[in-house]
């Protein structure tokens, strides 16, 4: 059977991530969405996304195909259901609809005329930007369990300060030595040629994905994922951070989101909590103004090739789009639109001449190469976002 993961009606409350990948590939924890039911399924997932990201992630549809929509997780249950499905059969969750079965010949889909399996059970959805880390912890349990299964965990090095080591599960290549690693508060998993530097104290659940790092004597509290190539330092709380992004110094991010090719400085630090403790409000692309979370606990939403100077400090619920940088003293705005330059005293636009000569830079310290699919995809996005800066009375002409 060919499976297609959509974006959903959710794409639009989960930019600006959304704006450099569809909602598949959103990691949260231990692998991207599309992994997981890739894994599930036993079978390679393509997507149905915006027409300006489809060269990057193109769809494979043939005369029969299973839609899955992308902002629900798989567990063993909903994946069996799945991959049961018949013609004119369609999987709901109350009046949200899980996975079809249908043809490419339909233009439109009727499930008035459809056959409707009622899923009951739990499962975990990502609707929201917030939910990527307020969820991270109960995805990164499912993860582990799922990925580990009948596998047996590398030897943790003598010289590691251990609790719960059943909980603790490492992956060849791995390099870690005289730190502390507490599974009793949930699962470890330390990914391939990762490595944890020495006096780093970590609370699980935690995922260390592929090629990831961990500096000297960081604290990580839990519930935090850290993407393939990206490295933390300092104090990290119920975060995650995509792929190739670093906040490698000292300094707090909590309760926050990193896309991928972002930039912490040394010494920024978020806030996580309101000074009045109320509810936190999150810049909402979809209504162009702020919308509740009913989250106490929210910091930072940063997109993709974003970043930000030495000692810069973010407002609890700040949102930053794609490839801006932000630099200078005091707090920027809550709300930072894409291609923006500057900070607290006022931004001017990021020309793209001057992101994609950074962006190259950045990208080439990894061997990855800035190609003209990411250019054109972040090409959009400038344009896009033009709109959004005017009307908030911000710098673009």
């Amino acid at each position: 059977m060919n499976y297609i993961l959509f974006d959903g009606p959710a794409r639009n409350a989960l930019l600006p991530f959304t704006f450099t990948r569809p909602v598949a590939d959103i990691l949260i924890g231990i692998i991207p969405i599309r992994q997981k039911w890739e894994r599930y399924l036993g079978s390679t997932i393509t997507t149905l996304t915006e027409e300006y990201l489809s060269e990057k992630y193109p769809m494979v549809e043939l005369e029969e195909n299973v839609m899955i929509n992308a902002s629900f997780l798989p567990n063993e249950i909903l994946a069996e259901m799945v991959s049961n499905l018949e013609p004119n059969q369609a999987i709901f969750k109350g009046d949200e609809v899980i996975a079809f079965y249908t043809n490419d010949s339909q233009e439109e889909v009727d499930f008035d005329t459809y056959e409707i399996i009622d899923y009951s059970e739990d499962c975990i959805t990502v609707k929201n930007t917030w939910d990527i880390f307020s969820k991270n912890g109960e995805a990164i349990r499912e993860d582990f369990e799922f990925l580990t299964e009948d596998r047996k965990s590398q030897p943790i090095p003598s010289s590691v300060n251990v609790i719960a080591a059943e909980n603790i599960f490492i992956e060849e290549g791995a390099k870690l030595e005289f730190v502390t690693l507490n599974a009793s508060t949930g699962p470890i998993y330390i990914g391939r040629n990762t490595e944890i530097m020495e006096g780093s104290v970590i609370r699980g659940p935690f995922a260390l994905c592929e090629g990831a790092g961990v500096k000297l004597a960081t604290k990580v509290y839990g519930a935090t994922t850290v993407g393939p190539y990206s490295k933390i330092g300092g104090e990290v709380n119920n975060s995650v951070l995509f792929g190739y992004s670093n906040k490698g110094h000292d300094g707090f991010l909590g309760n926050s989101v990193l896309g991928e090719w972002c930039n912490i400085g040394a010494d920024s630090n978020n806030s996580n909590l309101k000074n009045n403790y109320e509810e936190v409000r999150l810049w909402s692309y979809e209504t162009e103004g702020f919308a509740k979370t009913g989250l106490q606990f929210c910091g930072l939403m940063m997109g993709d090739h974003s970043k930000c100077g030495i000692n810069t400090m973010f407002n609890t619920g700040t949102v930053v789009g794609v490839s801006a940088n932000i630099f200078g003293s005091g707090f920027p705005r809550n709300f930072v639109p894409s291609f923006s330059w500057g900070g607290a005293a006022g931004f001017t636009t990021y020309t793209t001449s001057k992101a994609f000569a950074t962006a190259k830079l950045v990208m080439s310290r990894r061997n990855v190469d800035f190609d003209e699919k990411e250019q054109a995809i972040l090409e959009h996005v400038f344009e896009e976002t033009k709109k959004v800066a005017k009307g908030i009375g911000g710098f673009r002409k």
